[in-house]
């Protein structure tokens, strides 16, 4: 896209501002110090973007804030019969905030996010991710959660599920100009009389590319698939939906999650940790299992995110899985809220 054909008369590029230390506030063109973003840059700005940014600085309005949840540390003492694995992430891994369109509003612990009291008292929304992978049969690898897992422990689901952090290789959400997607909203796009509606559904694909680096580093850990086995340009997100989930009486999820499907063959060393079980089904075996969940038949549970993407969608994009035109049923403009 070239600097050309884009007339831009007033964006808002909201970065985070640490307050305390679970409290976030936001203010404009403010850029997170290194010593908070655990990973190492992926991208470099462009002498274009440098100068594109300091023209939308110049036209900011007054800062917007958002001010996001508090930890009790004495939550720590009340769950001391927690896993240590589980205990640990619980409260060192940071999740993105989100609105209802999927702007970044800030970030707080993987605690605090899945508490089911902050849910609904502060309306807690992360950013999640669920990857389908696909082998060359085209049969989809399920994994049954570990016992130790504070959510849904011991349902299966779908490969693999969980969250980008609050890092800056899973915050990517820029294009090649270094516009920060998450922090411009939809209606400044369209109001915006040059951008091209192409260039806005390039700029969208794009927002997904942290969420794609999270998946590759989530299927490590929990599946020990290397990195090499599942490129991150190999992930082709189809969709995102918005769900709200309780667990039992403490806990649950309420998730905009990013719906990533890729086909490989791959090397699978389950981390007993987070995964107890794990089996390819094909499409009768999918169907098999979800009769066996319905009838309740020994027990067997599945996650309320996967059932959601079954109902939903799963067997029409298995249907472009095998044809080889999975890009046609992607849907990033649309954020399905799901019950």
């Amino acid at each position: 896209m070239s600097l050309a054909r884009i007339s831009i008369p007033r964006l808002f590029l909201l970065k985070s501002v640490p307050t305390s230390s679970r409290t976030t506030r936001l203010r404009s063109s403010w850029t997170p110090p290194r010593s908070q973003l655990l990973s190492p840059p992926t991208t470099t700005t462009t002498a274009p973007s440098l100068a594109l940014r300091t023209a939308f600085l110049s036209s900011l309005s007054s800062p917007r804030r958002c001010l996001c949840s508090s930890t009790a540390m004495g939550d720590a003492a009340v769950d001391a019969g927690m896993d240590e694995v589980q205990r640990r992430l619980m409260f060192e891994d940071e999740c993105i905030l989100v609105d209802e369109n999927d702007r970044v509003v800030g970030h707080d612990t993987k605690y605090n996010c899945h508490l089911m009291e902050k849910i609904e008292a502060e309306n807690l929304l992360h950013r999640a991710f669920s990857v389908f992978l696909f082998n060359s049969k085209y049969e989809l690898l399920l994994q049954q959660r570990s016992a130790t897992k504070v959510t849904f422990p011991l349902v299966w689901t779908n490969t693999c599920c969980s969250h980008p952090l609050y890092r800056e290789s899973e915050l990517i959400d820029q294009n090649a100009l270094g516009i920060s997607l998450s922090s411009i909203s939809v209606y400044t796009f369209f109001n915006t009389r040059n951008l091209i509606l192409q260039d806005f559904l390039t700029l969208i694909s794009n927002t997904s590319s942290g969420v794609r680096n999270a998946a590759q580093r989530k299927l490590l850990d929990e599946l020990g698939i290397p990195a090499e086995d599942v490129p991150v340009d190999q992930f082709t997100p189809l969709g995102r939906m918005l769900y709200k989930a309780p667990s039992d009486g403490k806990w649950g999820e309420h998730e905009l999650d990013y719906l990533l499907f890729i086909v490989r063959d791959v090397n699978v060393h389950p981390n007993p940790d987070e995964v107890a079980d794990i089996k390819y089904v094909n499409r009768e075996e999918l169907k098999e299992l979800l009769r066996k969940a319905d009838a309740g038949e020994g027990g067997l549970k599945l996650s309320p995110w996967f059932r959601l993407v079954v109902d939903n969608f799963l067997f029409k994009w298995w249907d472009h899985v095998e044809k080889g035109t999975i890009q046609e049923a992607a849907d990033m403009k649309t954020i399905h809220k799901l019950t």
